[in-house]
């Protein structure tokens, strides 16, 4: 099973342009991956992508994918045409589940807005395995510390859920999916590797559910994270490179990474894509 993970910044690389061609060109040149999750998708927001369907572009430049777009920020300009903004999953495994999480957006003073984590559970040759991309704040700490405890609240519930002996098996709403035999929560989660919620993301959790682990880490040991922003974007990161994009799996997983790279090059988006591949 092979995963990319990428704030693709709506299409603008670093030239200034916006590509979605481009976009999609090199996310599968660095990997052929089953499960494509893409942050900063935008529809409406004219300055952003001129007003084109970015969710349908990017659903007809990969075929035999099902498409699964969700919006983070949903609204209506003047004339009551849609302005969405949010995150999308384009899987050529079967799609079993869809749920889009709204993550808590405290009120700070600070400038925000509305988050969301998209969630699919997708058919593997190994089971279900549920996959949830997300974008969490970039302006508040608070912010990110109530999203991430909010996703590992979600995890915990699924996991117990899927111990619950009772089963539906009628056709209807009711009806119970099989259990998923893992987790994938990957995207833009706007901190870096020592940020203390880090570790809070992997941290064990007191019902003894599956905790998550750093793809990186389980794959590079102690090497130090690859850049995923401020690679070539030297104005929105004055910093340099550094990491902020990740794929964290739950530990029953973890034996399965075969490999996780970067894609330390392209200059399409002023973030980098990463790829995951998991023994099937």
């Amino acid at each position: 099973m092979k995963l990319v993970t990428w704030n693709i910044q709506w299409g603008l690389g670093c030239d200034g342009r916006v590509d979605l061609t481009r976009i999609v060109e090199t996310a599968r040149a660095l990997s052929d991956a089953d499960v494509f999750c893409f942050q900063e998708i935008s529809h409406g927001f004219a300055p952003h992508d001129g007003g084109v369907d970015q969710p349908a572009i990017l659903a007809s430049l990969l075929p035999g994918y099902t498409p699964v777009f969700r919006p983070a920020v949903e609204r209506r300009d003047e004339n009551g045409r849609p302005q969405v903004f949010g995150n999308m999953i384009l899987s050529r495994l079967p799609v079993m589940d869809v749920t889009s999480h709204m993550l808590p957006w405290p009120a700070t003073e600070c400038r925000s807005m509305r988050r969301q984590a998209l969630e699919v559970v997708v058919a593997t040759s190994f089971g279900p395995v549920r996959v949830t991309t997300c974008h969490l704040e970039y302006h508040s700490d608070e912010h990110r510390k109530a999203q991430v405890a909010h996703i590992r609240n979600v995890h915990e519930s699924h996991e117990k859920r899927g111990r619950l002996d009772h089963r539906d098996t009628s056709e209807g709403p009711y009806r119970s999916l099989p259990a998923p035999v893992g987790a994938i929560v990957c995207g833009d989660f706007n901190l870096g590797p020592e940020d203390p919620l880090h570790a809070e993301m992997r941290k064990a959790f007191a019902s003894g559910v599956p905790s998550f682990a750093d793809a990186w880490t389980i794959k590079h040991g102690g090497a130090p994270h690859a850049p995923t922003t401020g690679v070539a974007d030297v104005r929105q990161w004055p910093q340099g490179p550094h990491c902020r994009d990740y794929i964290f799996v739950s530990e029953n997983l973890a034996d399965r990474i075969v490999d996780l790279r970067v894609d330390v090059e392209t200059t399409a988006s002023d973030h980098q894509p990463v790829a995951i591949t998991l023994r099937v």
